[in-house]
């Protein structure tokens, strides 16, 4: 028999045989949502299994010591991709969905460093950091600027969260099946006539929300949201498609860079764990953990799809894969899945020995998983307890690709791109770290922790998580109570003044 190679398959393995040669390597991040540091069998979790993510760790390095910049996730979304810490530049604690874009577009940013060197760069998944440049935002044509005025050449995303309305998929900046007769609305303050709303019509709703939240708003796919919308009704998508979507969406930006024959830089936003959790049918019921265990289950998936796909094509090898969260863990943040209850059942801490959580002063709050892999560079099954921010990616990788950054223009990013790497073992001088309140900050250095007195309750009630307030100075010698149990502050009062000017002196600058 006769056996044809079709073009198809020609085409393949001339993109293969490119990906082999390049002396650049891809770049991804997975960049999940309210993943806690103990959420991750990898990092001791017992109740659940992530053995994808956990196979990651196993070929690369995984870090114990890495930090968001913040216990949000606007704010650390800010400085992953600008390399600034977000509390320099007011409106950028967390966005409504119908928010203007807060990264200026006259900076250096991350996807604008790897466009400088040669590469496709692009994001997929959930965005939360504004869109346009003025209020209210015509979700009816394109808007801008966004994704692409920040360094993105392609971009598929949900505007803000999906607990958020406009419930939509926004393709380079233009809302996805939208219908000319049926223009899409969107306001924060009140429902539009005739508009079905959580409070109103629970019998309506598939997932009960927590009356003290405010997810009782518009209704899209049988959930409440955050705000109202009008119009738009064959654009909204459902909770249970958005990882199959944004699945195949960054698995075709990859194809796309190969056709291009260029490096890929992808900011993969993955919208999981966060609330609504809804994940895809298949999921549900899977875990021992409500909702909460479903939508990582689901999460683990996600990354078996992406690094099989990878490996598919050719450029496993020579791909950088960076996993971590935006901050640390919630159970209950306004939706009633039984993930508080099944948690205390099975005594599940998904922010490990940590304490605290999302919107935290404390480490759970933004101690992070991080994993990086590179099977080319990295040597496989290495454990590194240095001290590492997400805001240096943008000074790392500029080293990596040679690219320099202007000198006039000041940045908080690093280079720590051998700690990264795993060739050594620096620690990074020193952390900040922003809790959901901006009247506090923390800073850690050298083991020891400092937080800046601040109002507001010691716990935050409506998510039961410690919020590390205090009207006192707080510090925390990390090295020997890593859960933060001690106050020391009386006792060392000259660590405390050493840290309070440093911190001082970082905010001056």
């Amino acid at each position: 028999m006769r056996k044809f190679i079709t073009c198809s398959t020609l085409l393949l393995c001339t993109y293969c045989l490119f990906a082999q040669k390049t002396d650049r390597p891809n770049v991804l991040i997975l960049y999940t949502d309210d993943l806690g540091y103990g959420d991750l069998s990898c990092n001791g979790a017992t109740a659940i299994a992530t053995p994808n993510i956990d196979r990651l760790a196993q070929n690369g390095i995984s870090f114990s010591n890495a930090h968001a910049t913040a216990s949000t996730c606007t704010p650390s979304r800010y400085s992953i991709l600008s390399g600034r810490y977000a509390w320099r530049k007011k409106g950028t604690n967390i966005l409504p969905g119908d928010a203007n874009l807060v990264i200026p577009t006259d900076i250096t940013t991350l996807p604008k460093v790897f466009q400088q060197a040669g590469y496709q760069t692009g994001v997929v998944g959930k965005w939360h950091l504004g869109l346009g440049a003025r209020s209210p935002i015509d979700w009816n044509k394109k808007v801008t600027p966004g994704p692409a005025e920040i360094g993105f050449d392609y971009s598929f995303i949900f505007p803000a969260t999906a607990d958020r309305v406009p419930t939509i998929f926004m393709e380079n900046q233009r809302t996805l099946g939208l219908e000319a007769g049926d223009p899409i609305a969107v306001n924060y303050q009140k429902p539009y006539p005739g508009e079905l709303t959580g409070k109103e019509h629970p019998e309506l709703l598939k997932m009960p929300n927590d009356p003290n939240q405010g997810h009782d708003g518009h209704i899209n796919n049988g959930i409440g949201r955050i705000g109202f919308m009008k119009g738009g009704k064959r654009s909204e998508w459902t909770d249970e498609e958005l990882g199959y979507v944004f699945n195949n969406k960054a698995l075709a930006f990859i194809d796309n860079s190969l056709k291009e024959q260029k490096p890929f830089f992808l900011y993969y936003a993955i919208h999981n764990i966060h609330v609504p959790r809804m994940p895809g049918t298949e999921f549900k019921g899977k875990s021992k953990l409500g909702y909460r265990g479903d939508a990582i289950l689901e999460l683990d998936h996600t990354v078996s799809v992406i690094m099989k796909g990878l490996k598919e094509r050719g450029l496993l090898k020579n791909t950088i894969v960076i996993f971590s969260s935006d901050n640390g863990p919630v159970l209950n943040d306004g939706y009633l899945d039984q993930s508080a209850e099944t948690a205390q059942q099975l005594n599940y801490k998904p922010g490990g020995i940590y304490r605290g959580g999302k919107y935290s002063a404390f480490e759970a709050g933004t101690r992070v998983p991080f994993i990086v892999q590179w099977p080319q560079q990295v040597a496989a099954g290495k454990k590194s307890a240095a001290l590492v921010s997400q805001i240096d990616l943008m000074a790392s990788f500029a080293a990596l690709l040679h690219i320099k950054l202007p000198a006039a223009e000041f940045t908080d990013s690093r280079n720590y791109l051998s700690t990264l790497l795993g060739t050594s073992a620096k620690n990074r001088d020193y952390i900040i770290e922003q809790p959901g309140n901006q009247q506090a900050l923390a800073i850690v250095k050298d083991g020891w922790k400092y937080i800046t007195p601040s109002n507001g309750p010691a716990l935050m009630r409506g998510v039961n998580i410690e919020s590390g307030y205090s009207k006192e100075e707080q510090l925390y010698h990390l090295t020997d109570d890593p859960g933060e149990q001690t106050n020391v502050a009386a006792k060392y009062p000259q660590q405390v003044s050493a840290l309070k000017a440093l911190l001082q002196k970082t905010m001056a600058e």
